[in-house]
């Protein structure tokens, strides 16, 4: 499981406890403007796992390789899911649990509505 918080114009996703361990990271920062959406998982496990853990209806955690895309998965729980939609990052997704999805999607989609992404500047 995860815990997510806003930090200076950032999304801090904590890792908690032994999930540190399966998906080889204990934390993951990403600016605010890098994420395009947020919202309940629909996704179904897919993808190359490097480096990370699947056991099936027990634990997805991890990066998983999708066609020329990384994604990022700690989940337990797929009913406390949610996908984290990134863009210019590391990872094309984020597909977290977390306690409470509802106040997750709530927290994130207002901090991503009151930082807007900027344009890029012209070449």
């Amino acid at each position: 499981m995860t815990e997510v918080r806003i930090e200076d114009g950032k999304l801090i996703v904590q890792v908690i406890g032994w999930d540190k361990i399966w998906s080889l990271k204990s934390s993951l920062t990403i600016p605010l403007e890098h994420i395009a959406d947020v919202h309940a998982t629909r996704e179904a496990v897919r993808g190359i796992r490097a480096p990370g853990t699947y056991i099936p209806g027990v634990i997805t955690a991890g990066t998983f390789h999708v066609d020329a895309d990384k994604v990022f998965w700690d989940v337990h729980n797929p009913a406390k899911a949610i996908t984290v939609e990134l863009r210019h990052d590391r990872y094309a997704q984020l597909i977290i649990e977390v306690a409470d999805p509802p106040a997750a999607i709530a927290l994130i989609g207002e901090a991503i509505k009151s930082n807007p992404p900027q344009p890029s500047p012209p070449l």
